[in-house]
């Protein structure tokens, strides 16, 4: 016999004949989702399901410590995605992890390592993690999770008692971590800004190069789920500011800060980077790179590993084989990208969003198969619909619909494809739908602020008003300068209202309203105002509302209140009412 030391992960569906007597098809469509997003991280974490039967579910892996991460991940996903559903539908597993002796009998593994996992796992609650003595002694100052000693037990068919532990992988409450306010407390694993590099070729036209090669960065970083990535949006509220490290850590709550330049001249690129320590402001890496702009991908993928690898080592292992999102070996499509990316992001006008939108399209002439163009495309196309500035709603939903879904196609793995098309089911009507694209694009990036944002918005269409607010926060939490906060606290007002909180929607209101005063939050404010009775500020704030409706009012209404229930349209349309709003649908 061939036999092996292995870590064994076992999993299975806490009450699952229960939920299959109560509702056979949408369980089996439930556990067709889970299963796929536990394959999904089981894969991501180096490890592979031997075997499978009904509820349950058997992994390898080669090392504890990616094991119990992969565990730990699994729960947190499956948590999020449990939220969306009505409570006697809700999925819990149960999971058991052991490192012991197995037996190798082809693709499958046997022996007693084996049944110690599966035991393990029935004595662990509903969405818990139980891990033995062994798994404990490997993980030993490794992980941050807190780890608690259930002590001896003895096991059905285990001659032996075997130590257990539970692993606490409940997640920091972003409240409590100060995303509403108040100072920002450190995450629970390594946390990093970049902040923007600096141009400094001779040409100024080149800014847009350096704020694509920072945004680019801070994507690849975001991809190692175990480290807490400040989202680009609050890193770039620093461009063109002289500000230290320390104070920088402060605000951002983060331990780590990368930083560094950028150089053009013809061919050639010269970037340097830096990572430093927030809180003592000492430099923990320095690199240079003198290259030819066609390395420009080798560089930022370099430029992500050693940084990884100069904080946690192992990540690097563990998630070495991660899918990278698919760029371009078109330089000029890369480069007419970087251009549209950067005018989408320097300011929410009309003149912008068009000039983003023709290199967009530039980009995308150039590569029929550069599927960030088209995802690029698409979340322009929204964001002109959003703000109010597209004269044609439906003809701007059409095309970026159709982008969003060229971008899936292209890379169904890019979290940032994921998110376009969550907007692109905004347009459609589609609520439904846009949850489950929000979450795909958290099960790939959980450090993605916009698709944490995108959450909530559809949980509040979806009627889980409540289950909206924690990924709300959490965007705020990843992004705690974004200039969308404003969005960001609308939302959350608009969560309030529905819950009946109709002082706490007025609050949130007026905080977002004192960042930006878009149409949409003096609506949501005006709602509120109206179930409140307070109608003299209602009147006051009336003709700040009417003299600035969107171009295209009708469609726009539309795609701005995609509600799934009818009634809970009319609770909304209920307080604009009493506002003395002349509602348009």
């Amino acid at each position: 016999m061939e036999r092996k030391l292995a870590v064994i992960l076992a999993g299975d569906v806490a009450g699952f004949s229960r939920l299959v007597a109560f509702n056979e098809e949408d369980t089996l469509a439930t556990l067709a989702v889970f299963t796929a997003t536990i394959g999904d991280l089981v894969t991501e974490h180096g490890g592979r399901i031997f075997g499978t039967a009904g509820d349950s579910m058997v992994a390898e892996f080669q090392s504890a410590v990616q094991g119990v991460r992969a565990a730990v991940a699994i729960q947190r996903a499956l948590h999020r995605r449990n939220a969306d559903l009505p409570p006697d539908r809700r999925m819990d597993f149960r999971l058991g992890m052991n490192l012991g002796d197995v037996v190798v009998s082809g693709s499958d593994l046997l022996g007693d390592g084996v049944n110690v996992a599966a035991r393990l796992q029935e004595v662990a609650l509903p969405a818990g993690i139980c891990i033995s003595g062994t798994v404990r002694d490997q993980i030993e100052g490794k992980l941050d999770f807190p780890i608690v000693r259930l002590g001896d037990r003895k096991l059905k068919n285990i001659p032996r008692p075997i130590l257990v532990h539970r692993v606490d992988w409940s997640l920091k409450d972003p409240v409590e971590a100060g995303a509403l306010g108040g100072p920002l407390t450190l995450p629970d694993k390594p946390s990093i800004a970049v902040l923007p590099f600096v141009n400094m070729s001779d040409d100024p036209e080149q800014e847009f190069f350096a704020d694509g090669l920072t945004e680019d960065i801070i994507t690849a970083l975001s991809l190692y789920r175990w480290f807490f990535v400040i989202a680009r949006n609050s890193s770039f509220a620093y461009k063109g500011r002289a500000v230290d490290a320390k104070q920088i850590g402060r605000d951002l709550g983060v331990r780590y800060i990368v930083e560094g330049s950028v150089r053009r001249s013809g061919t050639r690129l010269r970037v340097t980077g830096q990572l430093i320590e927030a809180e003592t402001g000492v430099h923990l890496w320095a690199q240079r790179y003198d290259r030819e702009i066609a390395d420009i991908f080798a560089i930022q993928d370099e430029l992500t590993q050693q940084v990884v690898g100069a904080i946690e080592p192992e990540i690097i292992i563990g998630e070495s084989s991660r899918a990278l999102l698919r760029t371009t070996d078109n330089l000029d499509a890369y480069e007419c990208h970087m251009r549209g990316m950067w005018l989408h992001n320097a300011q929410d006008t009309a003149e912008h969003f068009s000039e983003a939108i023709a290199w967009h399209r530039r980009a995308i002439a150039l590569d029929q198969d550069f599927g960030r163009a088209h995802m690029m495309l698409a979340r322009s196309l929204y964001a002109r619909c959003f703000h109010g500035f597209s004269t044609d709603v439906d003809k701007d939903s059409t095309e970026l619909r159709l982008a969003a879904e060229r971008a899936v196609a292209l890379d169904g793995r890019d979290p940032y494809a994921r998110y376009a098309m969550c907007l692109a089911n905004f347009v459609a009507q589609k609520a439904s739908d846009a949850v489950a694209e929000a979450q795909q694009a958290i099960d790939l990036t959980p450090n993605l602020a916009i698709a944490h944002m995108a959450l909530g918005w559809t949980r509040i269409f979806t009627g889980h008003f409540a289950q909206a607010l924690d990924p709300l926060h959490m965007a705020l939490r990843l992004s705690p300068h974004d200039p969308l906060t404003y969005l960001i606290l609308d939302r959350i007002a608009l969560s309030h209202y529905h819950l009946g909180n109709y002082e706490e929607a007025a609050h949130y209101s007026e905080r977002g309203l004192s960042l930006r005063r878009a149409y949409f939050n003096r609506v949501v404010f005006l709602a509120s105002l109206g179930q409140l009775n307070r109608q003299d500020d209602a009147r006051r704030l009336m003709p700040e509302i009417l003299a600035n409706v969107p171009a295209d009012i009708e469609h726009y209404w539309n795609i701005l209140t995609p509600y799934a229930n009818d009634g809970h349209y009319a609770h909304f349309l209920d307080g604009l009412s009493k506002a003395g709003f002349p509602v348009v649908a």
